[in-house]
């Protein structure tokens, strides 16, 4: 039997499976019964994007089956299987639907062991750490491993660098065995026990090329080539290897993703398609060169695990040795320029006990002071190393950082205490990262740690001088007070034509980027995505509109745009790649703009969630009328400028209008003498409701109901 009879017989046997739970998910609720995945707003995503089709009702799930056979071709020639592979792969997603249809919820009763699937909001968490490289790539990993304690340290290898891990099957098991933390967080994801959970992977791929690249439903072609362009996975499928992973794995070489197996029967190997190696231990280096993903290893002599893998886990209060709490005891982080004579380099000098000194579950006092010195090193640096600060600590294995400046808190699990871990290693990170990554600007460093209550009450004081006079500063920094703004195309290796322009007023959409934050970037990089935008030729101040800016969008996008505003979400906005953190809106009964961000999973008074606001834009178009940002640009004066400012804000989800009440308030009192105009802006708690948040609006004075229509 050859490789095309194995696809073509896998093909057969998925789609079979297919349509007996399709037929029988039919019997049971009937057509008219909907069809809808949790928080998405792709319908059934990968029959939308290879067929173009938006399934909702399970009568259109039945008539999906025939295009899906259609697929399923079987001439016996490359095109074929490729094709018949994608039909695999959209028929296991029919029936991981089906389960979905009966239940919203069909991995809950197994308590976490499997994930099944993704939302979009936790696609959309994944844009910033790979247009970074933080996620160099993703492995599907099919099992079981030859041993549980091979597939651990498998995983654990992918994990230290960076690589994103799905799994599939048996090898579940033996994790669990192993003890291992499997989550969407640390970037280990348990998928599900069949070869059909593999839908999911798939569906998490095409609403990436969905959200970010732009993509058009029903184009075969084009999710083929985004996927094999800028998205860079690979497969381990360890033997046995039945027919039905065989097939799925023509569809994942179809869309550019190696199969990597140690399976010798029946199985052809085909160059940097179809791996055979026999030796699994060898899998992780035969993987990545496969795909051609260049890692970049970071040493730091520590002893634990470096890798921003971990910088989800979250350590509870069992597990954890000590606690570093800077709301109960005097803490801070601090970046500081000094003299290059006054520095030792490479030196980690720690003032009072060490981690071991304190007893178990002790809250202990800590401050590290980074001070760093160079002669292209600037002042203006020192902020935008510190906030990476939280990043890098939280990637060392066993220890959780949350929090910055003078409230940070620190777990250290009884897990890196045991291995070693000490005081000293923040440093260790903390100097290796800071050198390493500002290489350009940093000549020399060291770190001061101090865990003596009365010495960081004094660093404590004298880190808070210093962030007071910085934010004295940044807010004299406005628009107006630069002579230039900022590129930033971090996101064009997803998303292929958007540009934000960063301001002092108007910080990336992410949210990762100021505008001390791309000033640094270019300055360590000056040929690198922050490119230097002058601002000598304003058209229109009311709407930021800038011939310097239309210049640089219209290059930077390579002819995608010709002009955008800063200041309007009606002319010309800017466009969105997919991974801003809020999403803004129109309210037509108003005439206000309804805001919610990724965090938030319910409804909007729009009638729409996040997802399904944020399909309206994304992947580097404009869309009058939605707009994605930041979190902190709403509070800015900026904010609508065009349209009236931040007066136009009618519907904040409660979380985020509590974070971001105090700024709000700042700037509405400000622009328009109004006090606690937060108290004003209705949220879930109110309604989500049109008709009810208007008449909330009206009972409340808000200022919206006085200003001129949108449109």
């Amino acid at each position: 039997m050859g490789l095309f009879d194995r696809v073509f017989r896998g093909s057969d046997e998925m789609f079979a499976k297919a349509e007996a739970e399709v037929n029988a998910v039919v019997a049971e609720l009937g057509e008219n019964a909907p069809m809808k995945m949790p928080e998405t707003a792709y319908y059934l995503a990968c029959i939308y994007a290879y067929l173009g089709k938006k399934v909702e009702t399970l009568g259109q799930l039945k008539e999906t089956l025939a295009d899906v056979k259609a697929m399923m071709t079987r001439e016996y020639k490359t095109k074929d299987i490729f094709t018949s592979g994608v039909g695999t792969a959209v028929a296991a997603e029919m029936i991981e639907a089906c389960k979905y249809a009966r239940d919203p919820a069909p991995y809950a009763s197994f308590n976490g062991k499997y994930h099944g699937h993704f939302t979009d909001a936790e696609v959309r968490t994944l844009g910033v750490p790979l247009v970074t490289r933080d996620i160099p790539g993703f492995v599907v990993m099919i099992g079981p491993a030859p041993s549980k304690e091979e597939a651990l340290e498998t995983v654990k290898g992918y994990q230290s660098r960076g690589i994103f891990v799905f799994l599939i099957g048996g090898i579940i098991d033996q994790l669990v065995e192993c003890g291992m933390t499997m989550n969407f967080d640390v970037r280990v994801v348990p998928v599900g026990e069949d070869i059909w959970s593999v839908g999911h992977v798939i569906s998490l791929v095409v609403r990436a090329a969905f959200i970010f690249g732009n993509v058009e439903p029903g184009d075969y072609a084009g999710f083929n080539r985004y996927t094999f362009d800028r998205i860079f996975a690979f497969v381990n499928a360890y033997k046995p290897v039945p027919d039905i992973t065989v097939a799925c794995g023509a569809g994942a070489i179809q869309m550019g993703f190696p199969v990597i197996t140690n399976d010798t029967d029946d199985m052809w190997a085909v160059p940097k398609s179809l791996i055979i190696n026999e030796n699994t231990k060898d899998w992780i280096e035969t993987s990545l060169e496969a795909r051609d993903i260049k890692i970049k290893v970071t040493n730091i002599d520590i002893p634990v695990a470096f890798s921003n893998a971990f910088e989800g886990e979250i350590i509870r209060r069992g597990d954890m040795q000590i606690e570093v709490d800077g709301s109960r005891v005097d803490c801070c982080e601090f970046c500081r320029t000094v003299d290059a004579k006054d520095i030792e380099d490479h030196a980690i000098i720690l003032d009072g006990p060490d981690i071991d000194e304190f007893p178990v579950g002790s809250k202990i006092s800590m401050t590290f002071t980074v001070e760093v010195a160079g002669k292209n090193w600037q002042t203006d640096f020192e902020p935008v190393v510190e906030r990476k600060f939280h990043n890098f600590v939280n990637c060392i294995e066993g220890v959780m950082h949350t929090g910055q400046r003078d409230m940070i808190r620190i777990r250290v699990s009884k897990a890196a205490f045991d291995a070693g871990f000490r005081a000293k290693h923040i440093g260790e990170v903390l100097y290796g990262k800071v050198k390493g990554d500002y290489d350009a600007v940093v000549d020399k460093c060291q770190v001061r740690i101090c865990t003596r209550p009365e010495g960081c009450t004094e660093v404590r004081a004298m880190a808070n001088e210093t962030f007071r006079a910085r934010d004295a500063r940044l807010k004299t920094m406005t628009d107006e007070s630069v002579d230039v703004f900022y590129t930033c195309i971090l996101c064009q290796a997803f998303s292929p034509s958007h540009v934000c322009i960063v301001t002092p007023e108007r910080l990336g959409l992410c949210g990762a980027v100021s505008w001390l934050d791309a000033k640094a970037t270019n300055e360590l990089d000056p040929n690198g995505p922050c490119q230097i935008v002058p601002k000598t030729h304003c058209t229109d101040e009311r709407l930021g509109a800038y011939d310097d800016v239309n210049e640089a969008v219209n290059k930077y996008s390579h002819g995608a745009l010709e002009r955008v505003t800063l200041y309007s979400i009606m002319e010309d906005p800017m466009t969105s790649c997919g991974c801003f953190e809020c999403i803004c809106g129109i309210e037509p009964m108003s005439n206000g703009v309804v805001i919610t961000n990724r965090e938030h999973a319910g409804m909007t008074p729009l009638g729409m969630s996040f997802s399904e606001m944020a399909s309206m834009t994304g992947g580097g178009v404009q869309t009058p009328g939605f707009m994605g940002h930041g979190k902190q640009f709403i509070a800015s004066k900026k904010f609508l400028k065009a349209e009236g400012g931040l007066a136009r804000i009618v519907w904040l989800p409660k979380a985020l209008k509590d974070e971001m009440a105090d700024r709000i308030n700042e700037s509405a009192k400000e622009l328009y003498g109004i006090d606690d105009f937060v108290s004003m802006i209705a949220d879930e708690t109110v309604t989500t409701d049109m008709e009810e948040l208007y008449n909330y609006l009206t009972e409340v004075g808000h200022p919206v109901l006085e200003m001129e229509p949108l449109m």
